[in-house]
């Protein structure tokens, strides 16, 4: 008979597993009401050994924080083929998916937790926007947007985040529903602004004109129809 035998990990690799650890429990439960011991037992360590690689719980938040924002940033990157309404579509099924996994901690992220008002969280929070904010424009094909398009799409931003967050507070509508309706929101957004900018809509027109009648715009403009019909 063999025993095994606990094969001692690195620095940085201790560090990631503290950091997966946290996120798994900031996924069931808000970073509040997470403790130190917790992510201890959780990582079959002690407390002090957490210390060693983390100073405190905040700094152990901000990393899991970092981690979570990344992940969440990357949902919003999309192939450019395809009907814009199709692509914006798979866009809020990952970003739903994330919202689904990670409630409380997604909460925290934009709501804040131990961390709250830091400069670190107030960044990360940032960059998961501006991420968002320059990929919709990529998908757009515009480097420089004129100011309206630029309110449109950071609005739009701000709709889905807290869609998401009312969404969690008892989940009433089916998230399929909801993901439609945030792209359908787009739509009706990028269809008020234009009305109000000349050259924002002759920018906007070629992304509309490809849309099929079955796709996430075209239901909504059969929907518009039959509402004033």
């Amino acid at each position: 008979m063999t025993t095994g035998v606990r094969r001692r990990m690195g620095v940085e690799e201790r560090r990631q597993q503290l950091i997966g650890v946290a996120l798994e429990l900031f996924a069931q439960r808000s970073p509040d009401e997470v403790s130190i011991d917790e992510i201890a037992a959780a990582a079959g360590i002690s407390r002090p050994l957490v210390y060693h690689y983390f100073p405190g719980k905040v700094s152990l938040y901000e990393a899991a924080l970092k981690r979570a924002s990344e992940d969440l940033a990357s949902r919003f990157v999309e192939p450019h083929e395809g009907p814009l309404g199709t692509r914006l579509l798979r866009v809020m099924r990952r970003y739903f998916d994330f919202v689904d996994d990670h409630g409380p901690g997604f909460a925290a992220l934009l709501r804040g937790g131990p961390a709250v008002g830091s400069s670190t969280t107030n960044a990360l929070i940032n960059s998961v926007r501006q991420e968002a904010y320059e990929q919709i424009l990529s998908h757009l094909g515009v480097t420089d947007p004129p100011a309206r398009l630029e309110l449109l799409v950071r609005s739009w931003i701000s709709l889905a985040e807290s869609t998401a967050l009312i969404w969690l507070d008892g989940r009433r509508i089916p998230r399929e529903e909801l993901q439609l309706q945030l792209v359908q929101d787009f739509a009706a957004l990028t269809a008020v602004t234009a009305a109000y900018d000349d050259e924002l809509k002759e920018l906007l027109r070629p992304m509309l004109t490809g849309e099929p009648a079955d796709g996430p715009f075209g239901l909504l403009a059969t929907r518009l129809i039959e509402l004033v019909s």
